[in-house]
């Protein structure tokens, strides 16, 4: 188990993402994010924030914003399954926030499954709230939800 004060945060780098693709698999089956995908979404200086989470020199966690022109979108929340429970992603969603209250953004939206609890209930706690429903978006039927930050 990882305990989230001895992790650290990082920009993400080319380099983080051969090693956070099992992590992304692990998390996201059956659809993860391919390493093509992270390249291109951190080739996008401009519109993209991604963060890594550093245990030992090992990536525990990641996350990743994007910033369009009326407001912000929270691309992935992810905490390898050993480091889960610790308050990593919290962690994480909260450096998100702050890069965009540092962009100016005084909305930040996502998407998370409707069966993925624990989730929305760090999101709730960080200030989110439901304002739309996409059904049957993720894989086998799943909705997901839409919740919104506005500051």
């Amino acid at each position: 188990m990882v305990s989230a004060d001895v992790v650290t945060l990082e920009r993400m780098r080319w380099w983080h993402v051969a090693e956070l693709l099992p992590v992304e698999r692990a998390l996201f089956q059956p659809e993860p994010w391919s390493e093509r995908l992270f390249w291109s979404e951190l080739g996008q200086l401009d519109t993209r924030h991604y963060l890594v989470a550093l245990a030992d020199g090992a990536v525990v966690g990641y996350a990743g914003l994007c910033d369009y022109p009326d407001e912000a979108f929270v691309q992935t929340v992810a905490v390898a399954p050993d480091a889960q429970g610790q308050g990593l992603g919290g962690r994480l969603l909260t450096a998100l926030l702050d890069e965009a209250d540092r962009r100016g953004q005084r909305t930040v939206s996502l998407e998370v499954r409707a069966d993925n609890d624990p989730a929305q209930r760090l999101y709730a706690r960080h200030g989110f709230a439901r304002t739309g429903v996409r059904r049957g978006y993720y894989p086998g039927g799943v909705d997901a939800l839409v919740l919104t930050r506005r500051c």
